[in-house]
């Protein structure tokens, strides 16, 4: 099965956060059609997660994009650095940041071994 556009992933993935109530936005647009998508939740109490692309491994026949945690209880500014990072190796990443004091993400991560 053939994986969703970036694109069209993001906008779905904005409105699921608005629906259930959580503010979301787009930080960064990438490449519209297979660029890689990160997410990071600021927990707004001075500590932000990132989530980014599950290794290839964890990755199914289903098309489903799954996400694996990259930073977890860190600073925003340490979430910052490293999209900075990540930048430097893919400028066609997206971003989006999502505010949600309970950490929610609304996110398939993939299974830890």
């Amino acid at each position: 099965m053939a994986r969703l556009r970036s694109d069209f992933w993001v906008s779905a993935y904005l409105r699921r956060c608005g629906v259930e109530g959580v503010e979301a936005v787009l930080r960064r647009r990438g490449a519209a059609e297979a660029g890689a998508i990160f997410v990071k939740v600021d927990h707004l109490d001075g500590t932000a997660s990132l989530y980014g692309p599950a290794p290839q491994l964890f990755v199914d026949d289903s098309g489903e994009r799954l996400f694996a945690v990259v930073l977890q209880g860190v600073t925003p500014l340490d979430v910052e650095e490293k999209v900075q990072r990540e930048l430097r190796f893919d400028t066609d990443l997206w971003l989006v940041e999502v505010d949600d004091r309970e950490g929610r993400h609304f996110l398939d991560l993939a299974a830890e071994e």
